[in-house]
């Protein structure tokens, strides 16, 4: 794997640490009125609101720096609390508490989207569906503005029950739905036997995902050929899904990226040792992110079949940084390109064999393999070819 102009890379953020550049986020600007106004406003806010006694002057310091970035109206931007990066950064160890569910925002929608539940949660085992909208928690309304808030009420201790209003895909009824939370803790690489086919699932792009996968695809190499289900894997780290798709290509582009300035800030290609049997690739609307660089790098230099549904559409990356203090900030600096040159922001990736599911299906993957009309597909595809 070869890779030019990189920075350090995770999650489809950026990591770096850019205090010595300009030392760290603070309230500052040149416009001495609109700091009258702002001081004006708090003297207000402090003399009247009803529980100003519960408002602090560190409250007040934090709202300015959150509302700086939430103004860029970006929903994969966001200022961290000490707090909040650290969890945010222990996230893509495959360990948390919860309920299992990654959620986002969607065009043309003020509702909070469930991106995909994780395989085997809390979320997944109480029905919550990929394209589902979150509009309440615990009898209180919530839109995508407020998603910050949303998800500090969605999590709790473990045992604990948090009460959902749903709305399904193409529906209007909201259903409240509880769940009990629960440790996460995510198999991000599941194998199982399909006899003389290798079946290969990643739930998420996480530290050892490239290290356990490349045992799978070793383990898969007297195999007829290979099923990589990346259906419901909502994406995680960009070093990880860069490294799986080197090990699946020959010597290719496998994914690029520029800044606001049209700079390319990484560009990522293969080597000449790949998957040489034929290879399925199953994807959904769950497939988000680092999936669909995979996805989009096989497709692109016709390395195997899609077969699924439309994925989600997320071509942006996100820069994190560490501030003094222990705060951070999670910015989009950078949108990705597939190697045909395609941004998918918004767009997704369409399968090279569309295929639905059963409307009454209770579940995908190996278990639910009699309903699962998607991995017959892929099944049938590798039985009938050539190799």
């Amino acid at each position: 794997m070869k890779k030019k102009q990189i920075a350090i890379v995770l999650a489809l953020l950026i990591v770096t640490n850019i205090l010595t550049a300009f030392g760290s986020v603070q309230y500052v600007t040149g416009d001495v009125g609109e700091v009258a106004r702002i001081k004006s406003l708090e003297h207000f806010l402090k003399k009247y609101y009803l529980r100003s006694d519960e408002v602090s002057e560190e409250d007040f310091k934090m709202g300015r720096r959150k509302g700086t970035v939430e103004a860029l109206n970006d929903p994969y931007s966001e200022y961290f609390t000490e707090d909040e990066y650290k969890e945010f950064v222990e996230s893509t160890t495959g360990e948390f508490y919860g309920i299992g569910v990654q959620i986002g925002a969607v065009p043309d929608s003020k509702l909070i989207t469930v991106i995909a539940p994780i395989k085997g949660s809390p979320a997944e085992k109480a029905g919550i569906k990929s394209g589902d909208k979150i509009v309440s928690v615990d009898g209180v309304d919530y839109t995508v503005e407020e998603m910050e808030e949303a998800v500090k009420h969605i999590k709790g201790d473990k045992g604990t029950t948090v009460t959902l209003g749903i709305v399904a895909k193409d529906s209007t009824e909201v259903k409240q739905i509880e769940v009990v939370r629960d440790e996460i803790h995510m198999e991000s690489v599941i194998t199982g036997d399909l006899g003389d086919i290798a079946y290969i699932g990643l739930t998420q792009f996480e530290d050892d995902t490239l290290s356990d996968f490349e045992k799978a695809l070793h383990a898969a190499e007297d195999k007829r050929g290979l099923i990589l289900d990346l259906r419901g894997n909502p994406g995680g780290l960009l070093e990880a899904a860069v490294g799986v798709s080197d090990l699946l290509l020959p010597k290719a582009d496998i994914v690029s990226a520029k800044d606001n300035h049209g700079k390319e800030v990484f560009h990522y290609t293969s080597d000449a040792k790949g998957w040489s049997k034929p290879l399925v690739v199953l994807i959904n609307r769950g497939s988000a992110s680092a999936s669909e660089i995979v996805a989009g790098a096989v497709k692109d230099n016709e390395a195997g079949t899609l077969i699924g549904e439309r994925s989600y559409g997320k071509g942006v990356v996100q820069t994190l940084i560490p501030l003094s203090g222990g705060d951070g900030i999670k910015l989009t600096t950078s949108e990705y390109f597939t190697p045909s040159g395609v941004n998918i922001q918004d767009k997704g990736i369409e399968p090279t064999i569309a295929v639905d599911l059963p409307e009454d299906i209770e579940g995908i993957g190996l278990e639910y393999k009699d309903q699962d009309t998607q991995l017959q597909k892929a099944i049938e595809v590798i039985r009938e070819s050539d190799h």
